[in-house]
């Protein structure tokens, strides 16, 4: 983290960012600036739950921008739970990660408002996420605003 923008907040370092010349795909990415993927697994970093976490992100934002929604949203990602539960593939039970979607509109970063996806399009990536990333058989959508919680979880 470059030392002088290490004490703003998101919005200050995008105004800066704008100032500088950053492009904007890089401007405006979920997040900018922003933790990594480490933060977004909760509880112990392996290589194997980051793997499914860079899967499941991926589809979440790939069809945030398919569906035009991207940027509509301040900042949305994929968060890999420390819960297993059940679920049935095929003709088989299996117990699989969860995992948590979060979006969330904000000016400041300081106070957010869960963003109101559509319902069918949650329903699409859920489906997506679960279909394709083999370890996780549960998708939930977080609906909390800031405060009380925060826009990451960790």
């Amino acid at each position: 983290m470059v030392e002088p923008l290490r004490s703003l907040f998101k919005d200050e370092v995008r105004r800066v960012g704008r100032e500088l010349g950053v492009p904007g795909q890089i401007l405006n990415r979920h997040p900018f600036p922003g933790p990594g993927l480490g933060i977004r697994i909760l509880g112990d970093i392996t290589p194997e739950k980051v793997q499914l976490l860079q899967e499941a992100d991926a589809i979440y934002v790939n069809k945030l921008k398919e569906h035009g929604l991207y940027d509509d949203v301040w900042q949305a990602g994929a968060i890999l739970l420390p819960v297993q539960s059940v679920g049935v593939m095929g003709d088989e039970r299996t117990y699989e990660r969860t995992l948590a979607l979060r979006a969330v509109n904000s000016t400041d970063g300081m106070t957010a408002e869960w963003s109101r996806l559509p319902h069918e399009f949650l329903a699409e990536v859920s489906s997506e996420i679960i279909n394709k990333v083999k370890g996780i058989n549960r998708v939930v959508y977080d609906i909390s605003t800031k405060p009380p919680a925060t826009i990451e979880w960790e």
